[in-house]
């Protein structure tokens, strides 16, 4: 099912979509310890909720719980973020979440992977190493024509002479390279597109529209540092294509996603969810290149198409694919997070029941003895401290006695019933019996 938009959540929405889908992460989220967790105030309880909603409901989802559970009020809906950032905020909390429990490091076995960076002297038998972690991989567009020549770039050495020879502490300053390989790859590999880039010359931001192509199957093991494990072969399939449309001011958010191994693409799009074909997911959110012949087409659909275009792609290793996307079965589900669920939506359904059969019932105000003798007041009684009792206005009295018998115990042949007067001096006072 899709999402609803709450302004200017369709980013979020489409991040959303992508993790959920990624079936190992939906069920380390269920497997979080929520029990003594506030509505509202807990992201991974807002995260399991709205989970257990897209899996179960019937149409679009709400994420006003998630939202409220992040501290936006009603305002910061309609505010565009950054979703790379939201993406590590999201999971930083739930990894502090997992500690010490039994999905403790889930995260970093999904999206962790490391990155070997080296200096290595040209004259003197020098080199330093650092390994660091990354959680995504920001990959330029520009000048660049599709993943492979981004990764190129990526991992191209920089030479360090002249002003910027390296200085060693043995050896003074040198010249040197300094490059990046990857010593890990992780399962499940986020890649970033640097569509949006900040201009010097002008002083603003640009968005990017160059065309810029990405395979469906992705091969990386020649990116590899020379110490790095390669036993596993580094293919990665494409699972997700997350879509900008518009400029760097604003704009439209959806996702495409391949959430099983059939070759089926989906789109969501906010509240909507669609099959489409193949070059809907890829080939049209390449980018734009304008045609050598000034004439591509109809105009609305070349701007259209210029403006629409992929910035954030999500591959999976074919080889851990069996256990990321393994299906999943309902006891991963909390029990608490079941129940809970499960009545709110039968007292959620028996409000919008009563909503929707409320003209066809009349709420009666019936005087007792107890109201009689309790009273203190120059009236006979408080006629609205009486509590009404709801009956459908086709019943019969007889019927009304019985719902008054099953409410107060009082049985139906100790009923008397009197019209109500309501007098012109403000006072009411029974007027005649009821035949």
């Amino acid at each position: 099912v899709g999402i609803l938009n709450q302004g200017a959540t369709c980013y979020m929405n489409s991040l959303l979509q992508t993790l959920y889908h990624t079936k190992y992460f939906r069920k380390c989220v269920y497997q979080l310890p929520t029990e003594e967790d506030k509505v509202g105030a807990s992201i991974p309880l807002a995260l399991q909720r709205l989970f257990y909603n897209m899996q179960f409901a019937e149409s679009a989802v709400s994420t006003k719980e998630l939202t409220k559970s992040f501290g936006w009020d009603a305002m910061e809906s309609f505010y565009q973020h950054d979703v790379q950032e939201l993406n590590r905020v999201l999971c930083d909390n739930l990894e502090t979440k997992m500690k010490g429990t039994e999905v403790e490091g889930a995260i970093g076995k999904l999206f962790e992977g490391k990155l070997f960076n080296y200096i290595k002297c040209l004259n003197v038998d020098y080199s330093s190493t650092r390994t660091e972690s990354f959680f995504d991989v920001s990959l330029d567009v520009k000048g660049n024509k599709n993943v492979y020549d981004a990764f190129e770039d990526y991992v191209a050495e920089d030479t360090l002479d002249g002003e910027n020879q390296y200085s060693t502490e043995d050896y003074g300053k040198q010249d040197a390279v300094k490059g990046i390989r990857f010593e890990v790859l992780p399962p499940v590999l986020q890649l970033h597109l640097k569509r949006f880039q900040y201009d010097y010359q002008t002083g603003a931001f640009n968005k990017i529209n160059d065309r810029f192509e990405f395979p469906t199957v992705l091969e990386l093991d020649k990116y590899l540092s020379e110490s790095a494990d390669k036993s596993v072969p580094q293919v990665y399939d494409l699972f997700g294509v997350l879509i900008h449309s518009g400029g760097v001011q604003g704009g439209h958010y959806y996702a495409f996603v391949r959430p099983s191994d059939e070759p089926q693409w989906l789109r969501f799009d906010d509240d909507k969810v669609i099959k489409v074909k193949d070059k809907q997911a890829l080939n049209e959110n390449f980018g734009w290149t304008p045609s050598a012949g000034g004439n591509d087409g109809f105009r609305s659909i070349r701007m259209a198409r210029r403006y629409t275009n992929a910035y954030m792609l999500i591959y999976v290793r074919r080889a851990d694919s069996h256990w990321v996307n393994e299906e999943l079965t309902d006891d991963v589900i909390p029990e608490h997070l079941r129940e809970r669920i499960e009545r709110e939506n039968a007292e959620r359904a028996e409000q919008e029941k009563a909503r929707r059969e409320a003209h066809l019932y009349v709420n009666i105000r019936i005087i007792r003895d107890k109201d009689l003798e309790g009273h203190r007041d120059v009236d006979l009684v408080n006629v609205t401290n009486v509590e009404p009792i709801k009956v459908k206005k086709d019943s019969t009295l007889e019927g009304l006695k019985k719902e008054v018998e099953k409410k107060w115990g009082i049985p139906a042949a100790s009923q008397r019933y009197w019209y109500w007067l309501n007098r012109k001096n403000k006072t009411s006072r029974p007027s005649r019996i009821v035949p």
